[in-house]
């Protein structure tokens, strides 16, 4: 029997041609360089655009809480183009982490407002809850939460915070009385002291946050916050990897046009059997990516496989191949690849960042070496008639 395959529906396609088409209009290379000069990093003109017009922000999310109602699989066609334009923006910490951590929270005031806002695109977020190689130990919470009366309050810092430079609302993991909870903290409200730090992809900025009894609202309680945000890690690395995806699809359609126009000996340099065969390499790492990623975000969208191991996998391989796409990029096109003017560098940077992102490559293929050992244990475990283990 033919193994199932996926295909992309024609509303994904129209929404791919959508998407793009915003991100020629609205992220092109001069206004991304702009843009990552600028204070805050983004236009937020366009990011009210990309919630309110085109639905973007919104298209994993339940209708019922505001959302298109489409799939995840909707989301990652979205990402992929974003990727590709370097679209300046908190996509990072609001489509990859805050929005899924709020989606697989249980309703409530808090959470339905702040979700709506997010979607819409009226304010933007920074998720502030520090990963372990891609996963989620409570043991690693270093904020702590002290209720006085009906406020509570949280205290300690965060280190390296994607998108926390403008956010305006931080969701943050904090150890309460009863344990670990999710809370979302105001950025500009009393007791929160952001610092800016001097980062490599200047299209991604980062901030350390210091919390000195800032008033907090609860998102997830201490039944269900570990939950949350692990849903919320897993979405976040598959959707990165897409998002990899997308750059690294830019850059191998870069090298290929320019291998074809630019002329060695009179000839096309792509015509020479070295510069092929780097090509050649490139692409299968992009099409290798592109199936690991896709792979990651069916297993989160209809349970299909293991997402934290499809996650991991995902991770491990898109990262890897956005940074050697780069490298291979900035060969190919020669000495222009190397400076500033060109956009290679911006791309290389991003890959630069994106690998130590949601656990590096090294970190996510030991993760996967670990769960397959678990699932390779478990199954040698000796079992009783009934068949469970003994």
């Amino acid at each position: 029997m033919a193994s199932p395959t996926f295909t992309f529906t024609d509303e994904q396609g129209q929404l791919r041609a959508a998407v793009r088409k915003f991100c020629a209009d609205n992220f092109d290379e001069p206004t991304v360089r702009a843009l990552m000069e600028s204070e805050p990093t983004f236009d937020a003109k366009v990011w009210a655009r990309l919630g309110g017009e085109l639905g973007v922000l919104g298209l994993s999310v339940p209708e019922a809480d505001g959302g298109v109602g489409g799939s995840l699989v909707d989301q990652a066609v979205a990402v992929e183009e974003l990727g590709s334009s370097l679209a300046c923006g908190p996509v990072f910490g609001t489509v990859f982490l805050a929005i899924p951590a709020l989606v697989a929270a249980s309703s409530g005031e808090v959470r339905d407002a702040v979700l709506a806002d997010l979607v819409e695109g009226r304010r933007t977020a920074a998720f502030a809850v520090a990963d372990r190689a891609g996963g989620f130990d409570p043991a690693n919470v270093a904020i702590a939460a002290a209720a006085s009366g009906a406020e509570t309050t949280l205290s300690g810092t965060l280190e390296r915070v994607v998108d926390g430079t403008a956010a305006d609302d931080l969701l943050v993991a904090a150890n309460g009385p009863d344990g670990v909870a999710l809370y979302v903290v105001d950025a500009a409200g009393a007791g929160v002291q952001r610092t800016g730090l001097v980062t490599l992809d200047l299209t991604r900025p980062q901030a350390t946050i210091v919390l000195t009894d800032a008033p907090a609202r609860l998102v997830a309680g201490p039944d269900e916050a570990t939950r949350v945000i692990e849903h919320a890690v897993q979405v976040g690395s598959a959707l990165l990897a897409v998002e990899q995806v997308g750059a690294a699809q830019h850059l191998l359609d870069l090298a290929v046009e320019y291998a074809k126009s630019r002329l060695q000996f009179g000839r096309p340099i792509g015509s020479f059997q070295a510069v092929k065969h780097r090509l050649a390499d490139m692409l299968v790492d992009v099409e290798h990516a592109r199936s690991t990623a896709y792979h990651a975000v069916w297993a989160l969208a209809d349970g299909s496989d293991d997402p934290a191991l499809a996650a991991s996998i995902a991770q491990a391989v898109c990262s890897a191949a956005f940074a050697r796409v780069a490298t291979d990029t900035i060969q190919t096109l020669g000495g222009i690849g190397f400076t500033w003017e060109h956009q290679a560098h911006l791309y290389f940077k991003r890959a630069t960042t994106d690998a130590a992102l949601l656990g590096s490559p090294e970190q996510h293929r030991s993760r996967v070496a670990a769960m397959v050992l678990d699932t390779a244990s478990a199954d040698r475990a000796p079992r009783v008639a009934d068949g469970t283990p003994a």
